[in-house]
Formats: structure tokens, C-alpha cells, sequence
């Protein structure tokens, strides 16, 4: 009866005219972002930040989250059609769905992606209400040192699974978790490595280092020279399956919604993780794994469920524990830092409307999606035609003025441009900066947890060990990073980042 309860909450906040605007805003530019190459829901969330300060909470939440899962949907048309994933999620994709659409079949191709995405969102959607309220009960059990034991195992998951060498994943969270330490000392008041500058008394701003780093720097990348574009000319018809098609398709889509509502939750995983660990899985499983790579609609039916499916359940840690499960979850915190909501399980009891209203929203922005992707495909696939040295720079002023708008300051302007060329060093030396934000974002909770820890046990350091549940989370990370400097183990892992 609570969960019936609630989801009446969640509908009545979800519906909502204003909120429904936003959502199918939201869900529209997700569409276009994951249909456009290289812009991707994490730029374009870090980009779009300094204007939820005008929104309200639930409102700036519902149309973030509709950028985050639409772009899994946008990314799965141009990658069948034409052979170029619009998002990093859907790479896998173009193995299949290309060779679909070379063969006449781009119809098919695109609604095996549609259907087993609304199904895979639906069924994600009903695990994040069923899941949050025991999750969130467990999270008010946590003391200080528990929830620092947590972080850190979540911090060395989420670096096992970025992509590069593993050292270089934890040197990057370590970097963001020192830039985390810029700024006012949480138990003393005195100021740190802030260099007498007034700017950096509060800390380095979130909105212009995630915007400089992901937003500005993968702009100036995609304007580096890239090859051509092949389309399918063949025009888009018979978008309906045949029986045949439903019967090799439904059981993909079914694996791959479980598969991906159950990656979803890890660190480090999401859509990506869930999309290629499918197509795995699906050739493996194959009676004819030959035909994959030739056009096979198992090939599209799984990836593109558990992709759906990954990136919704991917908000289950953020919403019930408040650590983000990826670089993405991390944005969303600093989305709801900015409206001062504290994420973890305070988040539905103190606010049911916020909490309840986001996942229903996750439907109805599922059922928006499958209405805009299919009719519009034409629409979209027409976009890939206009040069992005027109698009750019509409884009850089806009969100220029977006970061200026945070304090009405050129401070935050110079330092997402100093964040901009950070950004694209990391890219051109190949080191991963999700790790970096993810330590930025978790290093202040760390370190608070760990003092309080601390301050509770008297100067007892072992505390965090004697503790059952923080001794098992912190012997779960040891054995994590022990395992990854095996030589078979660092290999598969190499392998598989590889593919």
C-alpha cells in the first residue's frame, strides 16, 4: 500500500503541466544530442547546469534525467542508419543495425531498438520504485564509517571499470579528490589552497570544471577532421517486424533488461557496460553466432534493452545512497547540490515529490520516446547533414553565457576555459576524466564521513576494520584492486576495454 501511495505522488508531481514540458524537453534533446556524434548526454548535461538554477528541483531533475535515457534511444538511429553511434552506448549497435539497414531492413532495425527500449525503461523504471524504499531504509542504518568504506569501494569499482590502465583511473580520482579539498575546511572554517582568491573560498565551482572538461573540450575534439559519412539511401519502410523477427528478438530483449537493470547499479557501469556486455552474451547464447556481424536482430534487441535498461537503474544508488553509480549520476548530484537537496536516502523522506516524481517521469518520458524516435527518423537522420563548424560556435556562447550566469562574474567563464584545455589533454593523452569528476564530486563526503568517523571513535583509526559491514566493504575493495594487477585478470580486463 506505501508503494501505491507513493506512486500516486510521483504521478501527480509527474503530471503536471510544467513538469511534463520539461520532460518532453528533456526526452527531445536527449534525442538530438544522442543523434548528433560526438556531443553525448554528459557534455550536454554539464553544458545545460546554469540554467536549472531558474527551474524548479523537480522540474531540473526530470528534464536531465529524459537527457541522460534519450540519448540512449537517438544514439541506436544513426548508428543503424548510418553506421556512426550518436552515443558511446550504442557502438554495438552499428555491428548489427548497419547491416540491417544495408539489406533494406533500417525499419526493423529501428524499432527492434524502440520496442525493447520503452520495454527495457519500463522495466527498469518499476526496479528503481520497487528497489528505492528498502535501499534507502538500509542507507539510514549507515553510520559515518560505513558510508566511507562505501565510497571508497565505489571509487575502486568505477576505476576498474574506466577505460585505460587502472593506475591511471585512481591517480585521476585522487586529483579530484585534492581539488575537492580547495576551499573552506569543513570543521575548522580556515581556508585552503584557496590562494587568497575569493572565488575559490567556496571551493572550485562544479558547473565550469564539468562544463570545461566534458562540455567545451569534446566541442573543440569534434572539430578535429573525421572521415565521411555513409549513409543508407535505401528510403526507411516496413517498420513493423515480422513474427519470425519477434520470435528471435523477445528473448534478446528480456536478457537484456535483466542484464542491464543489474549493471546499471554497479560504479562504473551504465548504458556502456550493459550494452557491450550484452552483445557478449547474445553471441555466446546464438544456436547460429555466425550470423552476427551480418545483420542479426538479436544483435540490436539486446545491446538497446540493456543500454535503456542500465541507464535507468543506474539512478538507484544516487537516489537511495546518494553515490553516483557513473560520471553522469555525478552531474545529476551537482544538479541537485545547486537546488540544495542532499542526495542519499533523506531525499524521500524529506521530498516524496522530487523522489517519486523523477521515476514516474521515467515512464512517461519512455512512452514520449518511442512517439518521437520512429515517426522522425528522416528528421533526424537529416540533421548529420549540417556542418558542425555551424553548429559550435551557437554553442560555445550559449553555454558561455550559461556559466556566466551562475555569479554574473567572468571568473567562472576563465576557469571553465582553463578546465577546457585540461579537459583536452586528458582526451589527447588518453586519460579518463570520469574517474577525476567522480573524486571531485565524492572527495568532500569522504572526507567529512571519514573526520566524523574519527571525531565518534576518539583518534581510532581501526574502527573503520572492526566494524562488520564497513571491515567487509573496505576487504571488497582490497580484493578488487588485488585481483586487477593479476596478469590474467589485467589482460581479460584490456581485452574488453579493447572491444
Amino acid at each position: 500500500m506505501d508503494l501505491i501511495h507513493n506512486l500516486a505522488i510521483g504521478f501527480s508531481t509527474a503530471f503536471q503541466l510544467t513538469n511534463l514540458v520539461y520532460a518532453f524537453i528533456g526526452c527531445l534533446l536527449g534525442t538530438l544530442i544522442g543523434v548528433l556524434p560526438g556531443l553525448g548526454p554528459l557534455a550536454t548535461i554539464a553544458m545545460l547546469l546554469p540554467i536549472t538554477y531558474a527551474l524548479t528541483p523537480e522540474a531540473a531533475l526530470i528534464m536531465l534525467a529524459g537527457i541522460y535515457y534519450g540519448a540512449q534511444y537517438g544514439g541506436s538511429t544513426t548508428a543503424i542508419v548510418v553506421n556512426l553511434p550518436g552515443e558511446s552506448s550504442s557502438v554495438v549497435t552499428t555491428i548489427d543495425g548497419y547491416q540491417m539497414a544495408k539489406q533494406g531492413r533500417a525499419g526493423v532495425a529501428l524499432s527492434t531498438a524502440a520496442i525493447g527500449s520503452f520495454f527495457a525503461g519500463t522495466v527498469a523504471t518499476l526496479a528503481v520504485a520497487a528497489l528505492a524504499q528498502p535501499l534507502a531504509a538500509t542507507a539510514l542504518l549507515f553510520g559515518p564509517k560505513e558510508f566511507f568504506s562505501l565510497m571508497i569501494l565505489g571509487l575502486v569499482v568505477a576505476s576498474v571499470l574506466s577505460s585505460g590502465p587502472f593506475i591511471e583511473g585512481i591517480g585521476m580520482v585522487v586529483l579530484g579528490m585534492l581539488l575537492s579539498l580547495i576551499g573552506t575546511d569543513i570543521n575548522s572554517g580556515t581556508q585552503r589552497f584557496a590562494f587568497g582568491i575569493p572565488q575559490l573560498f567556496d571551493g572550485i565551482d562544479f558547473v565550469p570544471l564539468a562544463m570545461g572538461i566534458f562540455g567545451f573540450a569534446e566541442i573543440v575534439r569534434n572539430l578535429e577532421p573525421h572521415g565521411d559519412i555513409s549513409l543508407v539511401t535505401q528510403k526507411i519502410r516496413n517498420l513493423f517486424p515480422t513474427r519470425e523477427d519477434f520470435r528471435r528478438m523477445m528473448p534478446a530483449i528480456f536478457r537484456g533488461t535483466a542484464l542491464g537493470t543489474m549493471l546499471g547499479v554497479l560504479p562504473g557501469g551504465g548504458a556502456v557496460l550493459s550494452s557491450f556486455a550484452s552483445y557478449t552474451l547474445e553471441k555466446k547464447l546464438s544456436k547460429h553466432p555466425e550470423q552476427f556481424g551480418k545483420g542479426a536482430i538479436e544483435g540490436v534487441a539486446g545491446p538497446e534493452s540493456a543500454n535503456n535498461a542500465g541507464a535507468q537503474t543506474s539512478f538507484i544508488p544516487l537516489l537511495t545512497l546518494g553515490i553516483p553509480s557513473n560520471v553522469v549520476m555525478a552531474l545529476m548530484v551537482g544538479a541537485m547540490t545547486i537546488h540544495n537537496i542532499q542526495p542519499g536516502p533523506q531525499v524521500m523522506t524529506k521530498n516524496p515529490p522530487l523522489f517519486w516524481g523523477l521515476i514516474v517521469s521515467m515512464w512517461i518520458g519512455n512512452l514520449m520516446l518511442v512517439i518521437l524516435n520512429l515517426p522522425l527518423v528522416g528528421l533526424w537522420v537529416k540533421l548529420l547533414s549540417i556542418p558542425y563548424r555551424y553548429l559550435f560556435p551557437a554553442i560555445m556562447v550559449f553555454c558561455s553565457i550559461g556559466v556566466f550566469s551562475i555569479n554574473n562574474g567572468t571568473f567562472e567563464v576563465y576557469e571553465a576555459a582553463l578546465f577546457c584545455i585540461f579537459g583536452y589533454m586528458l582526451m589527447k593523452l588518453d586519460l579518463p576524466a570520469a574517474p577525476l569528476l567522480l573524486g571531485l564530486v565524492l572527495g568532500p563526503a569522504i572526507e567529512e564521513n571519514f573526520r566524523r568517523a574519527m571525531v565518534l571513535s576518539r583518534g581510532d583509526s581501526t574502527v573503520f576494520l572492526t566494524s562488520p559491514l564497513s571491515g567487509g566493504l573496505l576487504a571488497a575493495a582490497a580484493v578488487a584492486v588485488v585481483l586487477i594487477t593479476l596478469p590474467a585478470i589485467r589482460s581479460k580486463r584490456e581485452e574488453a576495454l579493447k572491444e
